[in-house]
C-alpha cells in the first residue's frame, strides 16, 4: 500500500489513519477527517473530500503489478 497521496494543487498529505479515517498534512499541521471530508479533530480542517474519498476507496491489487506462478 503506498504511504499516501500528494494533493495536486496544495501538496498536502492524505494518507489512511485508523478505521476508514484519513490523516491530511499541510506542512507542519494536520488532521483527521471522514472518508467524506468532515473533520474530526486536528489544527488543521479544511481538506478535500474528494481526495479524502479516494484514499479510503478500497485499495485494488495491480493485476499488472501480481506475481503469478509460471505456468507449467
Amino acid at each position: 500500500m503506498p504511504a499516501g497521496l500528494h494533493h495536486p494543487l496544495s501538496r498536502a498529505l492524505y494518507e489512511r489513519h485508523g478505521d476508514g479515517q484519513i490523516k491530511v498534512t499541510d506542512g507542519g499541521r494536520n488532521g483527521i477527517f471522514t472518508s467524506q471530508g468532515e473533520w474530526v479533530s486536528g489544527e488543521l480542517r479544511e481538506c478535500d473530500p474528494q481526495l479524502c474519498n479516494w484514499v479510503a476507496g478500497p485499495q485494488m491489487a495491480n493485476p499488472r503489478m501480481a506475481e503469478s506462478a509460471p505456468d507449467r
